[in-house]
C-alpha cells in the first residue's frame, strides 16, 4: 500500500483540534503525533530492486542460500 500523506495530514489536523478543544498536554500531543507517524510509516510498501547477489548451496533440487550484498529499497 502506498504512503497516504492526505490521511496523515487529516490525522494531524484532527489531533490538533482535539488537543485545543480538550486542553490536552504537550505529552498528549506528542503521543498522538508518534502514533500518527508510526501508522503512516508502517503503511508503506518497501520495494527492493532485483539483482541482489546471492550465494547458494545444495543439490539442484534442494537449494539454500542467502544474499551476499546489501539491497537498496524504496518506500512508497
Amino acid at each position: 500500500m502506498a504512503l497516504n500523506k492526505a490521511a496523515l495530514k487529516a490525522g494531524i489536523q484532527s489531533l490538533a483540534q482535539d488537543i485545543t478543544e480538550n486542553e490536552g498536554s504537550y505529552s498528549d500531543f506528542a503521543d498522538g503525533m508518534a502514533d500518527l507517524i508510526d501508522t503512516f510509516v508502517k503503511s508503506g510498501t518497501v520495494t527492493v530492486a532485483s539483482g541482489i547477489a546471492v550465494a547458494t548451496a545444495g543439490s539442484a533440487t534442494a537449494q539454500t542460500g542467502a544474499t551476499t550484498a546489501i539491497g537498496t529499497g524504496t518506500i512508497s
